[in-house]
């Protein structure tokens, strides 16, 4: 008869640190890739709306008797350059939804500079291109508020106060713009989220979050809201010192996808920014949500519509390929 043999403590603890390799590695094999559609657009006009129709059959988005609030990015106006989302773009998403069977479709937003929302609207060309765009408009700097409580927070933060039309939605659509940011390094689906937090309560421009920190309260946003959607308008975007006093870049592209971080990694790779060095995509999605092989491209691919954004000399260290 063998004796049986008693595991020694050095050969329980390999043991255990083989098993928890082992299921680390299981894990990392079965990420599920995120999809994100590249589409090529232009310009601003009609076949935006077949685009964007297409972008939400092609992702299976299902809104049949659902409430949809799209959150797009309204900051500042100059008519010399390229800073908000393009009005034409939001109500071709508006008509999307509709269309697939939404209960109601609002457009929402909180701009962090203007205290005068409907004002920044209508420079910025949404009165005129949205029909009766003041009964589908929520101002989210105005709007009834719940605070909610952060879960496992990368800010200083415990809580939020966020708005009311955001959180009762059953999908949330960031229509960010496709933009270098001088902070961050590039503001996208997920930076959009910023629009939510009401100036009257965080500050002008949301100073509280920028105490709290930048990259921290973004990717504590992104945790808060999980029923996402993203739509970037990236056909024309703004490269430099943006996000408002940056210059306008032409990259011809729509960007779309369920999983913001995989959206917003995808939309650095166009700008030829790494993503990997964009913190609060980082703390979001970790080194394997971002790596490319876990983002399955669809339509076209990254390399084919790459359009490097100039970037500020503090920011050349996040450039793709950069040591």
């Amino acid at each position: 008869m063998r004796h049986k043999h008693s595991l020694t403590r050095r050969e329980l603890l390999i043991a255990g640190s083989t098993a928890l390799a082992v299921s680390s590695c299981a894990r990392k094999k079965t990420l599920a890739p995120q999809a994100v559609s590249i589409v090529r657009q232009d310009g601003y006009d009609q076949n935006l709306y077949d685009s964007v129709r297409r972008l939400l059959i092609d992702h299976r988005v299902d809104v049949q008797g659902k409430r949809v609030v799209l959150k797009p990015n309204l900051v500042e106006f100059d008519s010399a350059t390229t800073i908000n989302t393009h009005p034409l773009l939001v109500h071709a998403a508006l008509e999307a939804f509709r269309s697939l069977g939404a209960a109601e479709v609002r457009i929402a937003e909180g701009p962090g500079h203007r205290r005068i929302t409907l004002d920044l609207a209508e420079a910025a060309g949404y009165f005129r291109t949205v029909p009766s765009f003041e009964n589908v408009f929520t101002d989210l700097n105005l709007d009834e508020l719940t605070r909610v409580r952060l879960q496992r927070p990368f800010s200083k933060l415990s809580s939020l106060y966020l708005p009311n039309t955001a959180l009762r939605c059953d999908l949330l659509v960031s229509m960010a713009k496709l933009k270098t940011h001088h902070w961050v390094g590039a503001t996208l689906s997920m930076k959009n989220l910023f629009g939510l937090v009401p100036g009257g309560v965080y500050g002008w421009p949301k100073n509280i979050l920028h105490w709290a920190g930048i990259n921290e309260c973004i990717a504590d946003l992104y945790a808060a809201f999980p029923k996402t959607f993203a739509i970037v308008d990236g056909i024309d975007g703004m490269e430099g010192n943006g996000p408002i006093q940056g210059t306008s870049k032409h990259a011809g592209v729509l960007v779309a996808g369920r999983n913001l971080a995989a959206v917003d990694a995808t939309c650095c790779r166009i700008m030829g920014i790494d993503p990997s060095k964009i913190a609060y995509l980082r703390m979001s999605a970790g080194a394997d949500g971002l790596a490319e092989q876990n983002i399955r491209q669809m339509a076209q691919h990254v390399n084919a519509v790459r359009t490097d954004f100039q970037l500020l000399p503090d920011f050349q260290a996040i450039r793709l390929g950069a040591a």
